[in-house]
């Protein structure tokens, strides 16, 4: 079976790369290989102060090793897409990359001291969702689960980092590749 790839674009938190390293397989059933990959500043918008995540998946397109089930990358950019103000991640879904941002899934984006739990629990989600997205899965009308849609980031913090019994079924019966 293929690995699905985890990637830090640029200089990401450490600890949070191995949090997933260690809890992404158990969720998708595959082998996780680690991949450093570059910095977006080429999809810097300066009016909005913030990177473009279609630019970001284009590259990263590019980048996927040919071995590659999936890619997902973690960036501690801000990003977006040109019809929402952010995104936490955005995926190709049932593509081959995604991608996470941890800039709004720090408490200190939001005035608060820094909380070291609540960044690895919001980056697992967040990593969970997109690559349930490359799998697939759309978004879960359970709020629990982790691919219910999250616009806020008490979204987030509302749903568990684990997928809803229906989700979870779902990713069982895909073909493996």
């Amino acid at each position: 079976m293929k690995p699905l790839y985890l990637g830090s674009m640029a200089e990401v938190n450490p600890e949070v790369m191995a949090h997933l390293r260690e809890r992404m397989p158990f969720a998708f059933g595959v082998e996780l290989r680690g991949l450093a990959l570059p910095g977006i500043d080429f999809a810097y918008d300066a009016r909005r102060g913030q990177y473009g995540s279609i630019p970001a998946l284009e590259m990263l397109l590019a980048r996927c090793p040919t071995d590659a089930l999936k890619l997902l990358a973690v960036t501690e950019c801000d990003l977006f897409i040109p019809a929402l103000t952010f995104v936490y991640g955005q995926a190709q879904l049932g593509g081959r990359v995604a991608a996470i941002s941890l800039a709004r899934l720090r408490q200190e984006f939001y005035g608060l001291p820094p909380n070291r739990e609540v960044l690895l629990q919001r980056a697992l989600k967040e990593a969970l969702h997109e690559t349930g997205h490359m799998f697939g899965l759309v978004h879960c009308a359970d709020r629990n689960c982790a691919m219910s849609l999250a616009t806020n980031i008490r979204h987030i913090d509302a749903k568990r980092a684990e997928f809803c019994a229906a989700c979870a079924a779902r990713l069982l019966r895909r073909p493996r590749e």
